[in-house]
C-alpha cells in the first residue's frame, strides 16, 4: 500500500515538460515530426490523426502527469526505431505503432477537447487535405 501511494505522489508532483524533456533518447517533438513526415502515408491516416492528438493532448497543461507520461510512452514506441515488428516490413509493420497509439488515445480520450480536436485537424491537413473522415 506505501508503494501505491508513494507512486502516486511521484505523479502528482512530477513536472511532466521536465520529464518529457529528459527522454530525448527516446522521445522527443522533432524525432516525432520526422517519423510522421517519413511513414505518416504508410502508416495511415487514423493513425497519424491519433498520433496528432496525443501530441497536442501532451502539450495541453491541464491535462494530467499520469495521462501525460501514457501519452509520452506511447508516441515514444511510435518513434523509437526497434519496434516488436519493424515499420520496413509492407502493411505490418506500422500495426503495432497503430495499435499502442489507439490504446493511449482510449485511455486519454476524456482529455482531448474541441481546442485540441482543431490544432490536429489543421495539423493533420497540411498532411493529407481533407480532415472530414477522420474523427475520434
Amino acid at each position: 500500500m506505501s508503494e501505491k501511494k508513494d507512486y502516486e505522489e511521484v505523479l502528482r508532483t512530477m513536472d511532466s515538460e521536465k520529464a518529457i524533456q529528459n527522454m530525448d533518447k527516446h522521445y522527443s517533438d522533432k524525432k516525432f515530426w520526422n517519423k510522421l513526415k517519413k511513414f505518416g502515408k504508410k502508416a495511415g491516416q487514423k493513425t497519424v490523426y491519433y498520433s496528432l492528438l496525443l501530441f497536442y493532448t501532451a502539450k495541453d497543461p491541464r491535462v494530467p502527469n499520469s495521462s501525460k507520461m501514457i501519452i509520452v510512452g506511447a508516441l515514444g514506441y511510435l518513434i523509437f526505431p526497434v519496434d516488436l515488428i519493424p515499420d520496413f516490413i509492407p502493411v505490418v509493420g506500422l500495426a503495432d505503432d497503430a495499435t499502442v497509439i489507439a490504446a493511449a488515445v482510449y485511455k486519454v480520450v476524456q482529455h482531448i477537447d474541441d481546442e485540441i480536436k482543431n490544432k490536429t485537424k489543421q495539423k493533420y491537413s497540411e498532411f493529407f487535405g481533407d480532415t472530414s473522415a477522420i474523427e475520434i
